[in-house]
């Protein structure tokens, strides 16, 4: 059986670019999860895009990801060009931005932002150090040489900055999703749990099934990361903003801390930012990208995405080609020895089976997969959590659970065709499995299942071969 991609690819596609034979040619390459970035695009082109991507498969999970709460300079009629030394008074709300005078559009931002801070703007490209400040703006000194254009960035590591969760763009776009039936909406700068809350709770009035990503991008949700996983379906280290907020050399640590507490809490997990950034104008990434991208599947990410590289760059396909290669090599060549210990609970059945599920795989000889049928996707998740060799077949109840397994390490998930009763159930997906080349007759395999039908939860594991399973299954049927 030819060695399958386990870490799984989310692609952003734009508005200006989502054709349906770009975005099948971006599927083809390795694209699990297609991301909207509506920080670009208004509802109307989301659909378009929407539309595009359903047109191609009903596989690909699609991911909205909200601006979240941000400030930006306002004002900025013309280009300021700055020296090192010069003097700006920077004001909270809106007004006329010239030498010597900045407003930023978030009206208490004096009030939030102390002495000694500083504010960084433009993705960090420029510095000013807050000097002093009154009750109207801060007094600040330009640290480097830069210029100053409208709706730039503007971020201040280590202040909390008090913005609401929730912008107006923001909640249309959790509508549209809703209204669009999306598998998954990744929330920016998730600062503590009551930022997801307040999704869920838009979420709930309308019985949506939308699950939330939340976007770990400041100081604030690093340190209230376990809150955060006790409510968000998973997390995604957007190291752009992360990498402004805190200091570098601190975010290779924070990236592997925040992968461990995902894994133990068995939710998914997503590394963003630049990690093909070469590949927007180059037809081959640098060495140390391919590191980075190698290094986060040995940290034991879930997912790896793809911003600026699909969504605008000369050479989206072969990013995605290039960073599915780059999975596969270090998938086979990842130890075991660093994998994740987790914690199982003594009253979690489905915990207790999904760890001996791995163990009977890497014990038992000739296993060349893992069989499950999932109603919630539940189980496969848990099972995924222990970043095994072997592919886990899901064959799903609905397409939906199959979408939403598509972010998740490991898992091929497919819609089961037909089979109500388990051991038709168990025949069905091997048989599905045999057609599609997935598996041998004589294949040993390792079955994990429920023995009280649909929605009755999982109760038994069964390792034999594929021949010796479908032959029990038939006679179960006489």
């Amino acid at each position: 059986m030819k060695s399958k991609k386990h870490t799984k690819i989310v692609a952003t596609i734009s508005d200006q670019r989502c054709e349906v034979e770009f975005i099948r040619s971006l599927y083809e390459a390795g694209m699990n999860v297609a991301r909207l970035n509506t920080a670009h695009i208004t509802p109307e082109t989301a659909l378009m895009e929407v539309n595009n991507i359903r047109a191609v498969s009903d596989k690909i999970a699609i991911l909205i990801d909200t601006k979240g709460p941000e400030v930006r300079t306002a004002g900025v009629e013309e280009t300021i060009p700055v020296k090192t030394g010069d003097k700006f008074k920077v004001y909270g709300g809106q007004g006329a931005s010239v030498m010597g005078e900045l407003h930023v559009d978030y009206v208490n931002f004096v009030a939030d932002v102390s002495v000694g801070c500083s504010v960084l703007i433009d993705d960090g490209e420029l510095e000013l150090v807050v000097e002093g400040k009154t009750d109207d703006y801060l007094e600040c000194v330009v640290g480097n040489d830069g210029e100053i254009k409208n709706r730039k960035s503007v971020n201040v590591p280590g202040a909390t900055i008090k913005l609401p969760a929730l912008t107006e763009k923001d909640k249309s776009f959790i509508h549209f999703a809703i209204e669009q039936d999306i598998e998954f909406i990744a929330h920016s700068f998730v600062r503590n749990k009551e930022d997801v809350l307040d999704i869920q709770k838009i979420l709930d009035e309308h019985n949506s099934k939308c699950k939330i990503i939340a976007k770990i991008e400041d100081l604030d949700g690093v340190n209230n990361i376990d809150e955060i996983l006790d409510h968000a379906y998973g997390v995604m280290v957007a190291r752009g903003d992360l990498g402004i907020e805190i200091a570098a050399e601190k975010i290779p640590g924070i990236q592997r801390k925040l992968i461990k507490k995902c894994v133990r809490r068995r939710k998914p997990v997503i590394i963003a930012t630049q990690m093909l950034h070469s590949m927007i104008k180059s037809p081959r990434p640098t060495r140390a990208e391919v590191s980075d991208v190698a290094n986060a599947i040995y940290f034991r990410t879930d997912a790896i995405m793809l911003s600026g590289e699909t969504a605008y760059g000369d050479y989206p396909v072969e990013s995605v080609k290039v960073m599915s290669k780059i999975a596969i090599e270090a998938e086979q060549s990842k130890s075991r020895r660093n994998d994740i210990p987790i914690a199982v609970s003594k009253e979690s059945v489905s915990e207790f089976l999904a760890e001996a599920v791995i163990e009977a795989s890497y014990r038992t000889k000739d296993v060349k997969a893992i069989v499950t049928d999932s109603l919630t996707g539940r189980m496969s998740r848990q099972i995924a959590a222990y970043r095994g060799k072997h592919t886990v077949f899901a064959k799903c109840h609905t397409p939906r659970v199959m979408r939403e397994l598509a972010l998740s390490y490991g898992i091929d998930a497919e819609v089961l065709k037909s089979g109500k009763n388990n051991s038709k159930m168990v025949k069905t997906v091997l048989m599905q499995l045999l057609e599609e080349g997935q598996i041998t007759k004589e294949d040993n395999v390792v079955y994990v299942g429920g023995s009280y039908g649909v929605g009755g939860g999982t109760s038994f594991m069964e390792i034999a071969s594929v021949k010796q399973m479908s032959k029990k299954n038939i006679n179960d049927q006489k």
